[in-house]
């Protein structure tokens, strides 16, 4: 081989080699250098975010907020910082202005007991707030705090118009009630946050404007007592309504606005679908009846309402005097014995 190609040709390998080792400093210095580029943002204090989203009314318990690490530059006297006593004593306080997850909660967000218009702020929109006095038996024995759901079950005593035992009967007239307050307490936390247990004679409701009026009622006319409810309830009731089509939710709207919505419907109260019990569901020695004006040997009020609870739609008044009782599908013929 010639000498001179030979040169050539390890000139030329040196070449190469001395440029890739360039451009592989040179890349490796660029990276390097645009990785120190990106300082770390210095982080401040803590301070108080949501851990979920607060609708307007929500009563803040110590599952609302925690403290987290946030930006010095972004701080503003608003936040609640970790280690200042006021931001100790939140349980209880009410939201007054919507907060996202993950959001700092500011002084101007919150209304507490002792703020004007702190009842007001824990209403949702059309709802009104009515307060029921109770007793040990009847607030279940003091297990019934702020944000729990119950329902009003009223205990009555019938006399009718006759002679005899009165009726006595029970029904639940609302379900789903949401507790506001016991005793103008809306919290019932210790200095250490444990859940202390206390006896109350008044609670305070959220109602509509129409059950407003009939728990007004019913404390006139009987006891009215509490039943609590389970977590469960409500969701379970949220799933046959929905599986029934009496919730109406637009195609159009997000997830977050639907999850809005359905919470919005499990927690209203409801005064349908109620049930009642008598004294004879309860004893055989109890009347099921209103007592009725006696006559003779039968009981003709009471023969009226029995029957009319049955559905008989052809109910008469049973005569004096030994009577046969004559029933032709849903109609009952009362016939004097003797009578053609």
């Amino acid at each position: 081989m010639d000498v001179k190609k030979l040169a050539l040709l390890v000139g030329a390998l040196v070449i190469a080699v001395v440029t890739a080792v360039m451009a592989k400093n040179m890349f490796a210095g660029a990276g390097a250098q645009q990785a120190a580029a990106a300082p770390a943002v210095p982080l401040g204090p803590k301070v108080l975010v949501a851990k979920k989203a607060l609708p307007v009314g929500t009563i803040i318990d110590p599952d609302s907020f925690a403290f987290q690490p946030w930006p010095k530059e972004l701080m503003q006297g608003a936040y609640y910082v970790d280690g200042q006593p006021d931001a100790k004593n939140l349980a209880g306080t009410v939201v007054r202005y919507a907060i996202a997850a993950g959001q700092p909660i500011t002084r101007g967000s919150l209304v507490g007991p002792q703020d004007r218009g702190f009842l007001a702020a824990a209403l949702g929109p059309g709802m009104r707030a009515v307060t029921v006095m109770v007793n040990t038996t009847t607030g279940v024995a003091g297990f019934v705090f702020p944000g729990d759901h119950v329902d009003l079950v009223l205990t009555q005593q019938v006399q009718g118009g006759g002679e005899g035992p009165a009726l006595k009967v029970s029904e639940t007239i609302v379900r789903n009630v949401r507790v506001l307050a016991t005793d103008q307490r809306i919290t019932d936390k210790d200095e250490e946050g444990k859940t202390a247990v206390r006896t109350f004679s008044n609670v305070t409701f959220e109602v509509t404007p129409k059950i407003a009026e009939k728990i007004a009622v019913a404390q006139s006319l009987g006891q009215l007592s509490l039943s609590l409810r389970s977590i469960a309830d409500n969701s379970a009731e949220l799933e046959r309504a929905v599986a029934a089509g009496d919730v109406k939710i637009p195609g159009n709207v997000s997830p977050a606005q639907e999850r809005q919505m359905l919470l919005a419907y499990s927690n209203r109260p409801a005064d349908s679908n109620t049930t009642f019990t008598t004294g004879g569901d309860v004893s055989r020695f109890q009347r099921r009846t209103v007592p009725g004006k006696t006559s003779g040997g039968g009981d003709q009020a009471a023969s009226a309402v029995a029957a009319a609870g049955k559905g008989i739609s052809n109910a008469v008044a049973v005569p004096a005097g030994p009577v046969v009782r004559v029933a032709r599908g849903n109609e009952v013929t009362v016939v004097p014995v003797g009578a053609r």
